[in-house]
């Protein structure tokens, strides 16, 4: 994501701090050890992450990595997942977490066979990815998504390279409504601060019911999965 809009947005979805910290609430229990960030964008969650363990990150591109050294330093750098080529050679880690990446990536299935060799037998993939096919429109095309997924054809992907499912749910049931009214009635195609500010105004009301009950519909998947050993 690193076209003009994609700035943008990252720069937008940093000023969602209270869902942000909602989401890593999610799953930070399986951050621990040494933690690899791919595509780490602007640092909107290493900022967070580096409070669990040694955080290394990557990306492909040179201003998102030059703005993470300032975070983690040396340990961020280049890094391509679908060509499994990196900074660090062939090291492995105990948790990678993968945060609305996967759905920038033309050949998905390659990206997945590639986190599932960055782990540790044991390890963890956090995946974070936009839901309902349904919902794909004019935001989801100005930054760069080549697709949005559907819980079942998504743990069939992991599963098929490997991993166990440890957990899998719908997020964010007023994003989707959002998402769908600006990208899909309204035609408009960025996400401005003016109504990441608002959401993040709104989400503390809403987002705990979350906690109790999977919404039926929402703006991203999360997947918590393992790699199991040979």
């Amino acid at each position: 994501m690193n076209n003009g809009f994609g700035q943008q947005t990252l720069e937008s979805m940093s000023q969602a701090v209270w869902y942000n910290r909602w989401t890593l609430n999610k799953f930070k229990k399986y951050l621990k050890g040494e933690i690899l960030e791919v595509g780490c964008g602007i640092g909107n969650f290493t900022r967070s992450l580096k409070d669990y363990g040694d955080v290394y990150a990557v990306d492909i591109d040179k201003h998102y990595i030059n703005e993470v050294k300032k975070i983690i330093g040396g340990r961020a750098g280049f890094g391509d997942i679908e060509k499994g080529k990196y900074f660090f050679k062939d090291k492995k880690f105990a948790t990678v977490v993968f945060i609305n990446v996967l759905e920038h990536i033309k050949k998905d299935k390659e990206a997945l066979r590639n986190l599932y060799l960055l782990l540790k037998d044991g390890g963890y993939l956090i995946l974070l990815v936009p839901a309902h096919r349904s919902l794909y429109g004019m935001i989801d095309e100005s930054i760069g998504h080549f697709r949005r997924y559907e819980k079942k054809d998504l743990v069939k992907k992991l599963t098929g390279v490997g991993f166990k499912i440890l957990g899998c749910r719908k997020l964010n049931f007023l994003g989707a409504i959002g998402w769908f009214l600006t990208g899909k009635i309204f035609g408009e195609n960025r996400v401005s601060k003016n109504k990441i500010g608002l959401f993040n105004l709104v989400a503390p009301l809403t987002l705990p019911i979350e906690n109790i009950i999977e919404p039926p519909f929402g703006t991203s998947i999360l997947v918590i999965a393992q790699k199991t050993k040979p």
